[in-house]
C-alpha cells in the first residue's frame, strides 16, 4: 500500500466532506417533510467518515495497478457528484436537482465498485457499503422530494 497515494485520496475526499461543514442542513431541512425511517442527523458524519476512509483505501490500491484508467474515471466521477449534490440540495434548496445529482452519484459509485472489483475484490469489496448507503440516500432524497413538491423548498415547474 503507498500510504502518500492513500492520503492524496484521502485529502480528495476530505475536500468534498467540507461541502457538509459549509453547508448544514438548518432550519429549513428540518422544516420538510421527512419519512419515518430518516436516519438521526448523527449517522450522517459516522456514515461518511468511513465511506471516505474505505473509498480512499480502495482507490489507493487500485491506482497503481495496470488497466486502472476507467476505475479511476469513475472514482474521479464519484468523487464529483458526491461533492456536487451538499450545495445543491442543502446550499441551494433544489431537492429535486439534488435527486438528479444522486441519480449520477449512484451510477458513479455502481461504475466505481465494478471497475475496481474486476481490478482488485477487495478494493470492489469496500464500495459495497457506499453503495447501499448511497441507494439509502437517494431513496431519502426522492421521498423528501416528493413529499415537499409544491413547497417553499423548490421553484415552480
Amino acid at each position: 500500500m503507498d500510504w502518500l497515494l492513500f492520503a492524496i485520496f484521502l485529502a480528495a475526499c476530505g475536500a468534498a466532506a467540507t461541502t457538509g461543514s459549509m453547508f448544514m442542513p438548518g432550519a429549513w431541512y428540518r422544516a420538510l417533510s421527512k419519512p419515518s425511517w430518516t436516519p438521526p442527523d448523527w449517522v450522517f458524519p459516522v456514515v461518511w467518515t468511513i465511506l471516505y476512509i474505505s473509498s480512499a483505501f480502495a482507490a489507493a490500491r487500485v491506482a497503481p495497478l495496470e488497466g486502472s484508467a476507467y476505475a479511476m474515471a469513475f472514482w474521479a466521477m464519484q468523487i464529483a457528484f458526491n461533492t456536487l449534490w451538499t450545495p445543491v440540495f442543502f446550499g441551494l434548496h433544489r431537492i429535486r436537482a439534488g435527486f438528479v445529482v444522486m441519480l449520477g452519484l449512484w451510477i458513479a459509485v455502481a461504475g466505481t465498485m465494478v471497475t475496481f472489483w474486476q481490478l482488485d475484490w477487495i478494493a470492489g469489496a469496500l464500495f459495497v457499503p457506499y453503495l447501499a448507503w448511497v441507494t439509502i440516500a437517494g431513496a431519502l432524497n426522492g421521498s423528501v422530494w416528493m413529499r415537499n413538491r409544491g413547497g417553499m423548498s423548490e421553484p415552480a415547474a
